[in-house]
């Protein structure tokens, strides 16, 4: 058995190839283009990604199955008939309909959505971004007019394009704001509130009820993205729970077979982990928006040369010593969802140095991520320690800043290609087959700094000096 798991992520995609005993190798990976075309509008270019796609799946040869994992809740519509784009990507750090959620709030839907779709009014899920595209290009008006209008997340559009089949799975359309949290169906109420039309949305699927062939392979498992590295890092059982380091960090941890609403009362989300075709499995859902992103920027900016420049530093704390970043490039998602929040930085020092910078950067990263393995702990027993990979997790100053941050036990995983190895395993899972877990025991870090209950009440300070200001006239 050989299977190819395609990670189409929001900088990146990558392929990865997994043979019958767990050996995996990557068989390629490709960045593609961001597009900021206004300071609250993030796209890319659906033509250069389904092209990468084709150029990686080329690379990796013969298989006996692929699996998909998207980058979640970035959008697109298309023609049904020429396949032809009718609108960008717009990536799921867009917040263009920020004034449109405004507006629906001012209606009184808010608790109706939430209590429908188990999301709050943010722009960073789907359901505004397709009604935006509806409403405001015309391409896609007049496709709805003819009857030829598809909309989606990018992985419905890959399926439609290189497997002929229109769809998405459950797990995927749990992030749109438009599926019924407790049915795992489009919800006709949410799709007429948000001006989304339905018969233009792809068939829910399981994650493994197959989605068309490409090149005669079967595309055996689709699924979003932290929802594959949650399986990915072999979290199965209830409070099993993982936490990836991309463009931001996302922390999912097993709930069950009830959908956690308990959870929304922390600014937490509840969510489709995944359908295997034995009932939906649900997870608890928290994210900071700015990671690999705030590094970038930080690189941008000349505040380091590289990530050499984030992995260990001489200096104690930065917070210990009075300085602060709370890096809300994007404003701030759980537990405040606040997106007028910006970025702050208290507590410079004239004898401070760009090295001081990035190691406040990383703390208010480990900061932010830990605040919210602390709301997840608040509504699920964790289990003994959290699985976290990709990004920033390599650091090994970030891993025990984390522990120490969340008070909790932290294990770096060294194969860090989680994500993909979901897809796979999942695709393996659709044929019949186990994949073995990767031979990681990784590294341990434990909670040790006593000034840690100290350093997070003087963070949690200057995160609420950050909400609202870009609200200030």
């Amino acid at each position: 058995m050989r299977i190819i798991a395609i990670d189409q992520g929001t900088t990146s995609t990558r392929a990865l190839v997994v043979e019958a005993d767990g050996r995996a190798e990557i068989a390629g990976s490709l960045r593609h283009a961001v597009r900021h075309p206004q300071p609250s509008r993030v796209e890319q270019d659906p033509a250069e990604l389904l092209a990468n796609i084709r150029q990686l799946l080329a690379a990796a040869g013969p298989a006996d199955a692929i699996g998909l994992a998207n980058q979640g809740e970035s959008c697109l519509a298309w023609d049904a008939a020429s396949g032809e784009p009718l609108s960008p990507v717009i990536v799921w750090q867009d917040t263009r309909t920020l004034q449109a959620l405004a507006n629906l709030a001012g209606e009184g839907v808010a608790d109706e959505v939430v209590a429908r779709s188990g999301l709050p009014l943010d722009p960073y899920f789907s359901a505004s971004k397709l009604a935006w595209i509806v409403r405001s290009l015309p391409a896609a008006a007049a496709a709805l007019q003819a009857g030829r209008l598809r909309l989606g997340t990018t992985d419905a559009y890959f399926l439609d394009r290189l497997a002929g089949t229109f769809a998405t799975d459950r797990a995927t359309a749990s992030r749109t704001g438009l599926m019924n949290i407790a049915t795992g169906e489009w919800d006709p109420e949410l799709c007429r509130l948000f001006g989304v039309p339905i018969d233009g949305l792809p068939e829910i699927r399981s994650n493994i009820a197959g989605f068309g062939r490409v090149g005669g392979i079967p595309v055996a498992a689709a699924i979003v993205d932290q929802q594959a590295a949650l399986y990915g890092h072999g979290c199965r059982q209830p409070g099993d729970a993982k936490i990836t380091f991309g463009t931001g960090a996302f922390a999912l941890a097993v709930a069950g077979d009830e959908p956690p609403r308990a959870a929304l009362a922390s600014g937490l989300l509840p969510t489709v982990a995944w359908d295997l075709g034995r009932g939906l499995v649900y997870a608890i859902d928290g994210g900071v928006q700015d990671v690999g992103s705030a590094i970038e920027w930080a690189l941008r900016a000349k505040l380091a040369d590289g990530m050499a420049d984030f992995a260990t530093f001489t200096a104690p704390p930065a917070i210990g010593r009075g300085l602060v970043f709370v890096p809300a490039f994007s404003g701030l998602g759980c537990p405040h969802w606040d997106r007028s929040a910006a970025p702050l930085i208290l507590g410079l020092q004239p004898d401070m140095t760009r090295t001081d910078l990035c190691q406040a950067l990383l703390e208010g990263i480990a900061f932010l991520t830990g605040s919210i393995v602390t709301a997840i702990a608040s509504h699920a027993a964790l289990a003994d320690e959290i699985s976290i990979d990709g990004g920033v997790s390599r650091s090994g100053y970030f891993a025990q800043f984390l522990a120490d941050a969340a008070g909790v036990v932290v294990r770096v995983r060294e194969f860090g290609e989680r994500t993909a190895f979901g897809a796979a395993a999942l695709a393996a899972l659709a044929l019949g087959a186990e994949l073995p877990a990767p031979a990681d025991r990784g590294l341990v870090y434990r909670p040790q700094a006593a000034a840690a209950p100290a350093w997070r009440e003087r963070f949690a300070e200057a995160q609420r000096r950050c909400l609202g200001w870009r609200g200030v006239e």
